[in-house]
């Protein structure tokens, strides 16, 4: 009887054994995957608690089972054993150089060796999903638990994340209610809605509260250029196109550039080729409230009506959650920080949970000199109940903007977001009717409105562009300085507002 017992107890010992996972170390652990609920509702709970979600409090079960949960794709940040994360200059790092390709090597050896115990051994091409040349990340796709076990134990990594997981969201809902497909002309009253100026266009209803206009007595942008990270520039908008020089805005150039790769699996196309046209809407609204020109046809005028632009393509819409969302920001950035040309980037996009790989790309053009303008976040149906700043507005290299209302300027348009880390405030609804600022619309010469955090950022964006202008030999803190000392609450600072209010023409002062 007793043998038949110490057999049995063998038989468990040995099926147990069979279902658990070993590494490196000799430890074994049986993975617990973890459903989207409550992978969602832990990341609820951090951003009560510390208003932001890093993906370094998650366990490696989370990460894991986060994984699974969407593409696979898993964001590796890497360095060599012997430099602290603390010293690494992104902007000035060569990972081409001996050490850093040691690195990346045997990172990645790592994830092979993993990745190939239950069946062939493997080859790079086989597990990666993007190839990086600037910044130390790997993008692979990662089935195995003891792969993300032994990376997060390496010295020679970062963080190991997953690339394109946000909280579960209705995607028809993301697009339909962060701006896309509103881009429509629009009925608008002259004398409330705007103002006829010279040599025929018309001037929001908002620029008075930031006198913008006394400010185009000094200064039209002329000479700056500006990058706009968004979702494209319509095609189909003149006013973004060959009609961009006409009227008093003259001698200025457009890009439309797209750094949204295509859908792939394991490095293999499978969608279309993306264009830098925008199927969405939002980022017409944001070149056209930043940088439309002043011109003859009627249509709506621009903060920075001479300033050069350039649109880049980043995403399909304003919520940055799918992995190749994740890589064409972080591209977008990456280029406008590579152009000694560009001086002013503006993204009025974001997301919930924080993206190392994105915090390297504007860590990046941020160390390469650029005025990086994020928005603070507007409420969708993916943020719902949450009215905190998003990411990457969080962060200490952007200046963060959100929205107020005209007949309030401490409170915050219906759906703006708003915390500690925001820097400026915008003008951008009125409180007797709630209706927003003027821009382009996705086609034709009759404006559209559009609201949230993502205009006021486009329109401080804009303002930058002046000051820049007005003081081209301007090193970029003198430019924040200039826009700092002319906002509503300085020289105090608001617990949720920041500095407040712009006035565009103190800063062109």
């Amino acid at each position: 009887m007793k043998r038949h017992v110490i057999l049995l107890q063998a038989a468990v010992i040995l099926l147990a054994a069979c279902s658990k996972t070993m590494d490196q170390t000799g430890l074994e652990k049986n993975p617990q995957r973890m459903s989207s609920g409550q992978i969602d509702q832990f990341i609820k709970e951090q951003l009560a608690q510390k208003g932001s979600f890093e993906w370094s409090t998650a366990s490696t079960d989370m990460v894991w089972s986060a994984l699974q949960e969407r593409d696979q794709v898993l964001s590796i940040g890497y360095k060599p054993a012997s430099v602290r994360d603390s010293d690494i200059r992104l902007h000035e790092t060569d990972i081409q150089s001996p050490e850093w390709k040691e690195a990346r090597l045997a990172v990645m050896q790592i994830v092979l060796e993993e990745e190939g115990r239950e069946g062939k051994p493997l080859t790079e091409k086989d597990i990666l999903e993007y190839d990086e040349t600037v910044l130390p990340v790997l993008n692979v796709r990662v089935r195995q638990w003891s792969t993300i076990h032994r990376l997060r134990s390496s010295e020679l990594v970062r963080y190991a994340e997953p690339m394109g997981y946000e909280p579960a969201v209705d995607q028809a809902k993301v697009s339909s209610s962060s701006g896309c497909g509103s881009n429509t002309p629009e009925p608008l009253v002259f004398g409330t809605d705007y103002s006829n100026i010279l040599p025929g266009a018309k001037q929001s209803w908002n620029y008075a509260f930031h006198k913008i206009p006394q400010a185009w007595q000094k200064s039209t942008g002329a000479g700056v250029k500006v990058f706009i990270i968004d979702t494209g520039s319509e095609f189909d908008q003149e006013n973004l196109g060959g009609s961009f020089n006409q009227g008093y805005s003259t001698g200025r150039t457009i890009e439309r550039i797209v750094t949204l790769p295509r859908e792939t699996f394991l490095g293999i196309p499978t969608g279309p080729v993306e264009t830098a046209d925008d199927g969405c809407g939002h980022g017409t609204a944001m070149a056209g409230a930043c940088a439309a020109p002043r011109g003859t046809d009627g249509a709506s005028a621009g903060v920075a009506y001479n300033c050069n632009l350039v649109t880049c393509r980043a995403s399909s819409d304003v919520l940055i959650d799918a992995s190749r969302e994740v890589r064409g920001v972080s591209d977008a950035y990456i280029n406008a920080g590579n152009r000694a040309d560009v001086k002013i980037i503006s993204m009025s996009m974001g997301r919930i949970t924080s993206s190392s790989q994105i915090r390297d790309a504007i860590r990046y053009a941020y160390g390469k000199g650029k005025l990086i303008f994020c928005a603070a976040g507007t409420s969708f149906s993916w943020t719902s109940g949450w009215y905190g700043v998003i990411f990457p507005a969080t962060m200490t290299e952007v200046s963060a903007v959100t929205g107020v209302r005209d007949n309030d300027p401490y409170t915050t348009c219906t759906v703006c977001h708003d915390g500690s880390q925001t820097d400026f405030t915008i003008v951008m609804e009125r409180g007797s009717d709630s209706q927003h600022p003027l821009t382009l619309a996705s086609y034709g010469d009759v404006p559209s409105t559009v609201g949230g955090s993502s205009v006021a950022t486009a329109t401080a964006a804009g303002i930058a562009a002046l000051v820049w202008s007005k003081y081209p030999a301007y090193t970029r803190a003198q430019v924040l300085n200039k826009l700092i000392q002319s906002s509503s609450n300085y020289p105090s600072i608001n617990s949720s507002l920041g500095w407040g209010k712009i006035d565009a023409d103190k800063a062109t002062n």
